[in-house]
């Protein structure tokens, strides 16, 4: 699976994916997560144009998923990584996390930073696997202190949430 940047005329299809990937929250009791829109063409745009959208896509250099990511006390946060369900299990989404680690040691970032929900099996768990530790809430920075207060106002704290980390050196 390759990994290149976002293009412009892909970012519907990023919404797309995402509508996909969101709806095996259904199938665990969470619809609310499942019927979330996905972050509206300008905001995906805003990525787009940063260079903090990345896309992995199949042989016809179609997205198939995509991560996009922000600077977030000195590190890089994952804001979002989407897999379309037929390319999970795959390893698609650690490609992406890889990719992004690769970028943040080449510019000398210390570590990935993400937050997800605690007990979903391709959430924290998966994060786990892919290198990621629990960070205690009283060891977050300012800005993922914000990151976290904006979930549970949107009302994502309804399940256990935990923010996480991963060392890129």
């Amino acid at each position: 699976m390759r990994i290149r940047a976002v293009r412009t005329g892909e970012l519907s299809v990023l919404q797309d994916i995402e509508r996909a990937a969101g709806q095996c929250f259904r199938d665990i009791g969470m619809p609310e997560i499942a019927d979330d829109p996905p972050l509206p063409v300008p905001e995906l745009a805003r990525y787009q144009h940063s260079g903090r959208a990345w896309a992995a896509v199949d042989r016809a250099d179609v997205p198939v998923a995509y991560l996009i990511a922000d600077h977030v006390d000195g590190n890089l946060h994952v804001e979002q990584v989407s897999v379309h369900p037929d390319a999970s299990r795959r390893g698609v989404g650690r490609s992406l996390l890889d990719h992004l680690a690769a970028r943040a040691a080449a510019d000398g970032i210390p570590a990935l930073t993400l937050t997800t929900f605690a007990d979903v099996p391709w959430n924290a768990p998966y994060y786990t696997r892919c290198g990621f530790l629990p960070l205690p809430e009283s060891t977050l920075g300012p800005r993922l202190r914000t990151i976290r207060e904006r979930e549970a106002e949107h009302g994502l704290d309804r399940w256990p949430r935990v923010a996480m980390r991963r060392g890129v050196g």
